[in-house]
C-alpha cells in the first residue's frame, strides 16, 4: 500500500480509537482524529468527581470474539495478582501467570464477577427473569401460576413478531412481559414496546428467553466453562479496566499517539464535502482536513446534515432519527439502605451487584449502579463509603434534562430514598452527569432507515462504524469490530459494506 495517505476518523470513541490503532498497525495509513469534546472515550468514558470515578452506563468487557478480546488484553493486561476487595475477602478469581499487580500497578484488568438483578415490589429477582425459586418466593404462590401458564401460551401460540411488545412476549409470555419488561423499556425508551422494532430485541436480547435463563441456572454446575456458548446476558464473569472503561480508550489514545497518529480535540465536524461518490474533506471550526479515507463514528442524524446534496428521503429519515439520552446522578454514601441477603462477600457487606433494574412504577429512576462492586479502585474509600450511579432515561430539551443540577440531584435522591436504597442521612455528595445520544432508537423514523444507509453506502471511501456511526444498539465489543473490519476493507480493498453486518444476529466469529 502507498505511503503518504490519510484516513480522517470523526470521534475518539470505542470505534474511532480501535480504527486509529488497526491502522497504525496493520497499514501505512496515518490516521488524525477529530473529537468533538475534551473527552476520550466517547459514550464508553469514565466520569471523575472528586476522586470517585462514574462508568457512564456500565460497560462489560466480555466478548465472544477473539479478535476483539485480544485487543482488550494486548492494551490491558489481565490482573496476576488480587485485588484490593478480593484479597481482603478471600475470594479466589482466575489469575493470568505473570500478569500485573492491581494494588501495585494502574494498567491491568480485573476479572469481576457479574451480579445484576431486578428490584420491584422492594425485593429482589434474578436477572435475567427466570422461574427461580427466590422469583416464585417473591411473587408469590398466584403470580407464579399466572406467569407460568402465560409463559406455556406463548410457546403454542407465536405472535408476528412486528414489534418489540411481541418480541418478548414469545420468549417469557404476556404475564411475565407485563410484570418485568413493559414498563421498564417505556422508562428506556420513552415509548410503548408496541411501538418499538422487534430488530432492537434481535440485537440485544438476541437467544435468550425464559427457558434459556431457566436452562443455565440448571445445568451451570455441570457444564465446562464456555464464554461462547452462553448468551451474552448470562455471563458470570467479566473483565473490567482497574480505573474504568475510559482508562482502556484513555491508554489506546496514548498509544495511537505515540504510533504517530494524532488525536485533535474540540474538533466539531460541521461539514461534509463529496466529489463523484467520495467524500474529499471535512472541516471543524474552521478547518479543513483532506483525506484518502473516512471513518465516521459521529451520529448518522449529524451526518447527513453535515452533508451537501443530500437527497429529500434520506433527510426525512435522518433528520427525525430519535435517540435517547442518559443523566448519571453519583451519590457518596456513608452505607446503603438495603441489607445483602446473599452469600456473598463483600466490603461493608452491601449489596453485591453491579447494576440493579428498577422496575418500580412509582419512579423515574430506571437503573442503579454500585461502583464499589464494579472496581473498588473506582472509589476514594471503597472501606467506609458507597459510591452509587442512579440512572435516568430521558430526552434531551425533555423535563427532566432541562432541570438544574440541584434540582435533579434532590430528586434523585428522594427516589431513591423513596425506594429504600439509600438513606437520605446517609448521603455524603452528590453530583450529576448527563450524556447525549446514549442510545439510537428503533422507532419513528428509524423504520426507514435502510433508505439512510444504502446513500451513505454509495460513497466508496466512507465507513460508518460504531453505535451512534451506525444508529445500531451496538454492544462495545460490536462497536470495535465493525472499526476493526473497517480498517480489514480499507488494508485489502474488500468487504467494504462489512462493517455494518458485524452486529447483527449472526456472530461475526460464525462467518468466518
Amino acid at each position: 500500500m502507498e505511503n503518504n495517505k490519510i484516513a480522517i476518523i470523526i470521534g475518539a470513541g470505542p470505534a474511532g480509537l480501535t480504527a486509529a490503532y488497526e491502522l497504525l498497525t496493520t497499514t501505512d495509513i496515518r490516521p488524525v482524529i477529530l473529537e468533538e469534546s475534551d473527552e476520550i472515550g466517547g459514550i464508553s468514558r469514565t466520569a471523575v468527581y472528586k476522586g470517585n470515578r462514574i462508568d457512564i452506563g456500565g460497560h462489560r468487557f466480555f466478548t465472544k470474539v477473539d479478535r476483539v478480546n485480544d485487543l482488550w488484553k494486548s492494551i490491558l493486561p489481565v490482573q496476576g495478582a488480587p485485588s484490593f476487595d478480593d484479597a481482603l475477602l478471600g475470594r479466589e478469581k482466575p489469575l493470568s501467570a505473570g500478569g500485573p499487580d492491581p494494588e501495585k500497578e494502574d494498567r491491568v484488568m480485573l476479572v469481576r464477577n457479574r451480579v445484576s438483578r431486578i428490584y420491584f415490589l422492594k425485593k429482589f429477582f434474578a436477572y435475567p427473569i427466570s422461574l427461580s425459586w427466590e422469583t416464585i418466593k417473591n411473587m408469590g404462590f398466584l403470580r407464579t401460576l399466572k406467569a407460568g401458564c402465560g409463559y406455556l401460551w406463548s410457546a403454542v401460540f407465536k405472535k408476528k413478531e412486528t414489534n418489540l411488545r411481541n418480541f418478548y412476549i414469545n420468549r417469557f409470555g404476556k404475564p411475565l412481559y407485563e410484570m418485568f419488561f413493559e414498563d421498564y423499556t417505556e422508562k428506556v425508551w420513552g415509548v410503548n414496546p408496541k411501538d418499538i422494532s422487534a430488530e432492537w430485541g434481535a440485537q440485544r436480547v438476541k437467544g435468550l428467553s425464559l427457558f434459556k435463563a431457566v436452562w443455565n441456572k440448571i445445568s451451570s454446575p455441570f457444564r465446562k466453562k464456555s464464554s461462547k456458548k452462553v448468551e451474552t446476558s448470562l455471563i458470570e464473569q467479566f473483565l473490567y479496566p482497574k480505573n474504568g472503561p475510559g482508562q482502556f480508550y484513555e491508554t489506546l489514545a496514548d498509544e495511537v499517539r505515540r504510533l504517530g497518529g494524532d488525536i485533535i480535540m474540540n474538533a466539531r465536524v460541521d461539514d461534509v464535502k463529496t466529489e463523484n461518490g467520495r467524500v474529499v474533506s471535512v472541516s471543524a471550526n474552521g478547518r479543513e482536513y483532506a483525506g484518502d479515507y473516512f471513518i465516521s463514528s459521529m451520529p448518522v442524524k449529524d451526518l447527513c446534515n453535515s452533508m451537501h446534496n443530500v437527497p429529500e428521503d434520506v433527510l426525512a429519515v435522518t433528520r427525525e432519527l430519535p435517540y435517547r439520552d442518559f443523566i448519571t446522578v453519583g451519590l457518596l454514601c456513608d452505607k446503603m439502605a438495603i441489607q445483602n441477603k446473599t452469600r456473598t462477600k463483600t466490603l461493608g457487606n452491601i449489596v453485591p451487584d453491579c447494576w440493579i433494574y428498577v422496575q418500580e412504577r412509582d419512579v423515574k429512576l430506571g437503573r442503579l449502579q454500585i461502583f464499589n462492586n464494579w472496581s473498588p479502585y473506582l472509589v476514594v474509600d471503597p472501606e467506609h463509603t458507597v459510591w452509587i450511579g442512579l440512572e435516568y432515561f430521558c430526552t434531551e430539551g425533555d423535563e427532566l434534562w432541562n432541570m438544574t443540577d440541584a434540582d435533579f440531584i434532590e430528586f434523585a435522591k428522594e427516589e431513591a430514598a423513596h425506594i429504600g436504597v439509600v438513606d437520605k442521612a446517609d448521603i455524603k455528595d452528590a453530583v450529576r452527569v448527563k450524556q447525549r445520544k446514549a442510545y439510537p432508537s428503533y422507532f419513528g423514523t428509524y423504520q426507514n432507515f435502510p433508505v439512510a444507509r444504502e446513500w451513505l453506502q454509495s460513497f466508496e471511501n466512507l465507513y460508518c462504524v460504531g453505535r451512534n456511526g451506525q444508529h445500531r444498539y451496538n454492544n462495545m465489543d460490536h462497536s470495535i469490530l465493525s472499526a476493526m473490519v473497517a480498517v480489514d476493507s480499507i488494508r485489502t480493498g474488500k468487504g467494504r459494506l462489512a462493517c455494518w453486518d458485524v452486529n447483527t444476529e449472526k456472530e461475526y466469529h460464525e462467518k468466518k
